[in-house]
């Protein structure tokens, strides 16, 4: 630690006695010197790094699978500004969309009644107590891809019932339904 101590000063001299040497250089000024990037400052703020652009797409398509939508398509490749910015839109609205479902009262009130959102007992997983036969007939994909219901965000889960609401509407949960005046 105490060499620390004195050697910092003496690099410190030494950087002080050098940049006022004259010399050659010493009539340069420092930020004159050309860099070794051919780049300028302006056209390094267009460049789009693709990665980011990526995420926001996958992010946009796994949302759209959730809710029950087609996948937005762009033909401009990723590296662009365009590309850039409606993935970024797309992104943005997709997530606002997904977290209001249509019926996220109703799905609360059954979660109440039913168990915790991370609930792994068998034979009901997660906070709407979905069964195995329910989580492939209503979510396949995410099923493969996550695992049982209580891997499942709850936004996830109430997606889900969503999708069996539209066909079956409340009675899959025939008694908690019944509490929350839903049936």
């Amino acid at each position: 630690m105490v060499e620390k101590r004195v050697l910092l000063p003496l690099v410190l001299a030494a950087l002080v006695v050098g940049g006022t040497a004259s010399g050659p250089s010493a009539g340069t000024p420092r930020h004159a010197v050309p860099s070794a990037n051919p780049i300028s400052a302006r056209a390094a703020s267009r460049i789009v790094r693709p990665r980011q652009t990526r995420r926001l797409r996958a992010a946009t398509w796994r949302w759209e699978a959730v809710i029950g939508r087609r996948r937005s398509r762009l033909a401009v490749p990723l590296d662009t500004r365009t590309a850039l910015r409606f993935w970024r839109r797309r992104a943005r609205s997709i997530r606002r969309l997904a977290a209001h479902p249509p019926h996220r009262s109703g799905w609360l009130c059954i979660h109440r009644y039913e168990g915790s959102w991370r609930d792994g007992g068998d034979p009901y997983w997660g906070g709407l107590q979905m069964d195995r036969g329910f989580m492939r007939a209503y979510a396949p994909r995410l099923l493969l891809r996550r695992g049982w219901a209580n891997h499942w965000t709850p936004l996830e889960q109430m997606w889900v019932a969503e999708h069996a609401h539209r066909g079956r509407g409340f009675a899959p949960w025939p008694n908690t339904a019944r509490y929350c005046g839903l049936l």
